[in-house]
């Protein structure tokens, strides 16, 4: 069973800068996709970035890109999502998840925000203006 723990979260405000960390543990695979989501209230939940581990592949949502950056240290088993130039509407529970899917392949993305199998409990982030 696989288990991810997000921690990071917090409250600053706007223009500042926020590193999200999630460790993985359990049964992984050494190549997949984690990746990372929020979910502000009332609003669906919404993919930001996620990663391929077996390449270091990254994919942004357009709201963040330029701004977040995914990153994984293979060794710790941990990927991190440095957030830079933060706005208000970032505010958010941010959730970590992996899925054992096929995410990605021979240069191409399939489905990078769906299917994902294991989430974490979230961590809160908060922006104020």
């Amino acid at each position: 069973q696989v288990q991810l723990v997000e921690s990071g979260g917090g409250s600053v405000q706007a223009g500042g800068s926020l590193r999200l960390s999630c460790a993985a543990s359990g049964y992984t695979a050494s190549t997949r996709c984690m990746g990372w989501f929020r979910q502000a209230p009332g609003k669906d939940r919404d993919g930001v970035a996620t990663i391929y581990t077996g390449g270091d592949r990254t994919l942004y949502a357009h709201y963040v890109k330029g701004r977040f950056t995914i990153s994984q240290d293979y060794d710790k088993n941990t990927v991190y999502l440095q957030m830079n130039s933060l706005k208000p509407e970032d505010t958010a529970m941010y959730y970590c998840a992996e899925t054992n899917k096929v995410c990605y392949g021979d240069g191409n993305w399939y489905n990078p925000f769906l299917n994902y199998n294991y989430w974490g409990q979230g961590t809160q982030v908060t922006v104020s203006s």
